[in-house]
């Protein structure tokens, strides 16, 4: 496996690593389970602390662990620095919540025997993180922060385009005051993978990334008798009801559709208008993507980034060919890009019938799979359709119409007037094909834990 920086924008690479010896898997392992031994008799509140300085850490060189997010994968400038101010917001969740999220909880018992019973949660050890290129620090933010705060240590296998953002971090956690071994980057080989999870000292696994990468390690974790969690690809639908206010659906539209160049598990694919409105609708919606300016990802005037490697681009471009293939009609929608760097033009595909196997694709691209609904039980109908459950969006003026839409809808989020978001303090994480388990707050917190009853009876008493 080639770890390497090249710039998506300019495609230099600037930088390789070479992959892990067996050596440093070992070493990796051996600190991991001294580190933990030691941190699990911290407190939660010394363990926050550190957490809490990671954070400050952070504010303090935003636009320097920005700039490398830029340079790594060619995120736009201005969402790199969100990115880091929202991993900040992640650790400050934790260092606000833990403590009471981890308190020991009173379990009320019938039995006149049980003087006392309560649910302690225990932290287990090593928890081996697999994370992918696309918020190469939010993703790593979003394992690390609850698990540290529960006890836990985490080894790292990151994508293997961002090397550099995953040595910043370790290196973060080392100055914020984590022990050597608390948090690691190992530029691991898959077989290496497979050795990691087979050790004993190793008791989870949790995986962001494809549906392909996810079922490999789902399996050999399965194997070997591990807790693991999924969080996988999407095709999000986004709703627009006969109703929606059409100018501010349509711009968040663009928005959900386009951000971090659409390479987004929960970004806006499948836009779903129903037909009384379709018209007015697209005519706002395509008008909002022509005026996205491809460009340098470091310009602040750049609205559309590179992908994250030529790669990628040729990938969309392929999933587009044989779509329409198969009898979609693809529409360049977007404006001209530039010649150099990973570009891919924003487009979108109409006439997807159910049996295209692009109608339930996933585009990981400024690519826009558009649909025409009867009424709304046919654009829930729609939406329903898919092998993925990540997440979705309804838009409407009446609140309680869109709760009961949502309700309808098979996924693990939904957002009302907005396309699916990640924040630090709501929960993450969808079904079927998108995976399973879910991440931050108390739920990404209690994933990795022994719940663990302790009971106090009466020793005359009956059981």
């Amino acid at each position: 496996m080639a770890y390497a920086t090249t710039n998506p924008y300019t495609a230099q690479t600037l930088k390789t690593f070479p992959n892990a010896t067996d050596a440093e898997v070992a070493q990796a392992l051996e600190q991991g389970d001294a580190a933990f031994r030691e941190w699990k008799e911290r407190s939660v509140a010394e363990r926050v602390a550190v957490l809490q300085k990671a954070a400050d850490l952070l504010r303090a060189k935003a636009h320097d662990y920005a700039k490398l997010l830029t340079l790594e994968m060619g995120k736009l400038i201005g969402e790199a620095e969100a990115e880091v101010e929202l991993s900040a917001g992640i650790f400050e969740y934790y260092v606000e919540n833990a403590e009471r999220l981890l308190a020991p909880e009173p379990l009320p018992s019938k039995d006149p025997a049980v003087i006392d019973a309560q649910l302690v949660h225990e932290p287990l050890g090593i928890i081996l993180a697999i994370e992918p290129w696309n918020f190469p620090y939010y993703q790593i933010a979003r394992i690390i922060a609850p698990q540290l705060s529960a006890g836990n240590v985490v080894v790292l296998k990151h994508a293997s385009n961002v090397p550099q953002c995953a040595d910043a971090f370790e290196q973060l956690m080392l100055e914020a005051g984590l022990p050597v071994g608390g948090f690691k980057n190992l530029f691991a080989t898959r077989g290496q993978l497979e050795t990691i999870i087979n050790d004993p000292r190793v008791h989870g696994v949790a995986l962001t990334g494809s549906e392909g990468a996810g079922a490999v390690v789902a399996a050999q974790a399965g194997t070997a008798l591990k807790k693991s969690t999924m969080e996988l690809g999407g095709a999000d639908a986004f709703i627009v009801l006969d109703d929606a206010d059409l100018d501010k659906a349509a711009k968040w539209a663009v928005f959900g559709r386009h951000w971090n160049a659409g390479q987004v598990c929960c970004s806006s694919k499948r836009i779903i208008v129903l037909e009384s409105v379709y018209e007015a609708f697209m005519e706002r919606y395509v008008a909002g993507v022509a005026k996205l300016k491809a460009g340098d990802p470091m310009d602040r005037a750049t609205t559309l980034a590179p992908l994250s490697s030529q790669g990628a681009a040729d990938e969309v471009r392929d999933l587009v060919a044989q779509a329409v293939g198969h009898g979609a009609t693809a529409t360049v929608i977007g404006a001209e890009v530039p010649a150099q760097g990973a570009f891919v033009q924003p487009l979108m595909l109409t006439g997807l019938s159910t049996d295209n196997p692009a109608y339930y694709w996933e585009f990981f691209g400024p690519v826009s799979l558009i649909f025409k609904a009867r009424d709304e039980a046919h654009a829930i109908e729609i939406a329903n359709d898919s092998p993925f459950g990540l997440g979705g969006s309804v838009f409407t003026q009446n609140i309680e119409r869109g709760r009961k839409v949502a309700a309808r809808m098979s996924t693990g989020m939904v957002y009302i007037n907005h396309p699916t978001a990640v924040k630090a303090d709501l929960p993450f994480g969808g079904l079927r094909r998108s995976g399973y388990g879910r991440e931050l707050i108390d739920l990404g917190l209690k994933e990795f834990v022994n719940h663990k009853l302790i009971g106090v009876t009466d020793i005359d008493g009956g059981f």
